[in-house]
């Protein structure tokens, strides 16, 4: 069974505002009935503030009183019908400021070691734009001669199942297969 959020210190508020006995806070809390009891005789959580479970929306105000009646039944936590978070969807990427210097770096590795890769698909892949990829095909970005070709899953620009899925779609896409990896300095063979 699934612990309430903060079970001391909803334990500490059950505790103080409720006649539950000891053994069905604890159950509820998943804490043991001798720490509640330590609880109840302020040897356990001295100071700690109270966390109202009904306020939480962990545990209806009906269960409660339906649990006092009754010491032999047991609190149940309120299950929440919420949809499960969304995944992200498609669309431009957040790159950390650390990290968008490595950006030519992944782009002179994709050139090379990919050149079935489309400029759009190296663009969405590490999150650039066409005009950065033509400066560094082109050898005119501003940081040229420091480019090392690194591979944008190491440098953490995209993920290794996106950079496959992006080679499998130009090789789909051209019917050419793809050339042999390049090993470069900074890459782990």
């Amino acid at each position: 069974m699934a612990n309430p959020l903060m079970p001391k210190a909803t334990a500490v508020w059950l505790v103080e505002n409720t006649s539950l006995t000891f053994d069905q806070i604890a159950d509820f809390c998943g804490l043991h009935r001798l720490e509640i009891q330590g609880i109840a005789d302020d040897e356990v959580a001295i100071g700690m503030v109270g966390l109202d479970p009904v306020a939480g929306g962990q545990v209806t105000q009906e269960e409660i009183e339906r649990c006092e009646k009754d010491p032999a039944t047991r609190l149940v936590l309120v299950t929440k019908d919420l949809p499960a978070p969304s995944k992200r969807g498609k669309g431009p990427r957040y790159t950390p400021v650390t990290k968008r210097g490595d950006k030519p770096d992944a782009i002179a590795w994709l050139l090379k070691s990919a050149p079935n890769l489309s400029d759009t698909q190296i663009g969405k892949l590490i999150g650039t734009t066409k005009t950065t990829i033509l400066a560094v095909r082109t050898r005119t970005h501003e940081t040229s001669s420091t480019i090392k070709p690194r591979s944008p899953v190491m440098l953490g620009l995209c993920t290794q199942p996106e950079l496959d899925d992006a080679m499998a779609r130009a090789r789909k896409r051209t019917g050419k297969p793809d050339p042999e990896p390049a090993i470069y300095e900074g890459d782990v063979a």
